[in-house]
């Protein structure tokens, strides 16, 4: 064995330095892209050539992921064929290791790993420890060396066990709000797929967002618009009911059960917009200004579903024809309108209802029309910022 394991004495280095590369971890955790920023701050801190972070191990399928800095701000392969021969591979949790506490030097330069990967990358001396985050999954930090470098002494080793721990809690914030952040994504989605508008009102009642549905609805001004950062409604009776209602969800917002809907005038002469305005979850440990605190839903009475044929078809088990008939009917057609849509003959059309009722239980074309509006497939409308509501 070499001599890197020394005793652990205090790590040269600032309080100030320290607290610079703490900051630094954490923006990370909040934005990954800027982990190489942190990666190559924490090479100059080591005078090392390459700092790692394993987050997906190399396998024979695939090379794995790595976020990696350089002291020289180099470009970095994002992965490590040669993991499987690394002898830091299989590591003991939480113990931080150098080449010396696991081979000789004479050992680790005939060592595959070290010839075929690490001498041409530019890497001696190795400084490795894994851990595991709170969801179990473990991580490899890599920090290295060239030749020509001393070896990683005990204030070194020091140091790097006083950043892992925040390394870790980095990677469980990253993980918790990676996660609500898909979660409020794919609620996002569903609501757009469903057709329904969102707009996000701060405490001020200001917009502070809205969703591609209700974006597309505001830009129509079809009855609804934003004036001076405000949701409008075109008539001033409308408009008078849509900010008392709004005032009346700000003036009691802790009140989660207040809801308040009102079906708002169309210019076009359509059926009015469906609206709906509910109060939000206060936040308890925020007090800033231009927080969501009230949310504003629309949704238009006559919007036509477009649903993908091909999950009507695997939901009902229906004919290509027959889903294109039954979209039709879903949408408020007659069956007679359906047929000179779809450009085929009543009789056609009726051959394919009587189908469409035996495979899917129902004997009325109103039922037809509910199981499909209530099905899942809506879900698998796409949902892109192009969505227009008709006019």
């Amino acid at each position: 064995m070499g001599t890197d394991a020394l005793p652990q004495q205090a790590p040269a280095i600032t309080v100030d330095r320290f607290g610079e590369l703490l900051g630094l971890i954490y923006d990370a955790a909040l934005e990954p892209a800027r982990w190489t920023r942190c990666f190559e701050e924490i090479c100059t801190e080591f005078s090392a050539n390459y700092v790692s972070l394993i987050v997906r191990r190399g396998t024979p399928e695939g090379l794995g992921l790595i976020f990696s800095g350089a002291g020289d701000r180099r470009v970095i392969q994002g992965g490590n064929p040669y993991h499987a021969l690394s002898p830091f591979s299989a590591l003991p949790l939480n113990k931080l290791v150098t080449i010396g506490d696991l081979l000789s030097e004479a050992e680790w330069r005939a060592s595959p790993y070290y010839t075929d990967w690490c001498a041409p990358q530019g890497v001696f001396h190795v400084m490795a420890v894994d851990f595991a985050a709170a969801d179990q999954a473990v991580y490899g930090f890599r920090i290295t060396r060239p030749e020509t470098a001393p070896r990683f002494s005990s204030e070194d080793r020091a140091l790097c066990e006083r950043l892992v721990p925040h390394l870790r809690r980095a990677l469980n914030l990253y993980q918790s709000t990676h996660q609500d952040k898909q979660i409020g994504s794919l609620y996002s989605q569903a609501m757009v797929q469903l057709m329904v508008g969102l707009v996000v009102l701060d405490e001020n009642g200001m917009v502070l967002e809205c969703n591609p549905i209700a974006r597309a609805i505001l830009d129509a001004g079809d009855g609804l618009k934003i004036v001076g950062n405000q949701l409008t409604a075109s008539y001033a009776n409308d408009n008078r009911k849509l900010q008392r209602m709004v005032r009346e969800v700000l003036r009691v917002p802790s009140q989660m059960g207040l809801i308040e809907a009102m079906s708002v005038s169309r210019p076009s002469g359509r059926a009015g917009w469906g609206v709906v305005v509910r109060a939000l979850s206060p936040d308890e440990w925020t007090d800033s200004k231009h927080r969501p605190t009230v949310a504003v839903f629309v949704r238009d009475p006559e919007g036509a579903s477009h649903p993908p044929v091909r999950l009507a078809q695997q939901l009902f088990e229906l004919t290509p024809a027959e889903t294109s008939l039954a979209i039709q009917l879903a949408n408020g057609l007659s069956l007679e309108e359906a047929a000179e849509a779809l450009n085929i003959r009543r009789n056609t059309a009726r051959a394919h209802l009587r189908s469409i009722f035996s495979k899917t239980g129902v004997r009325r074309q109103t039922e037809l029309v509910r199981i499909f509006l209530n099905s899942v497939m809506m879900l698998g409308t796409r949902a892109s910022a192009d969505i227009e509501p008709e006019r």
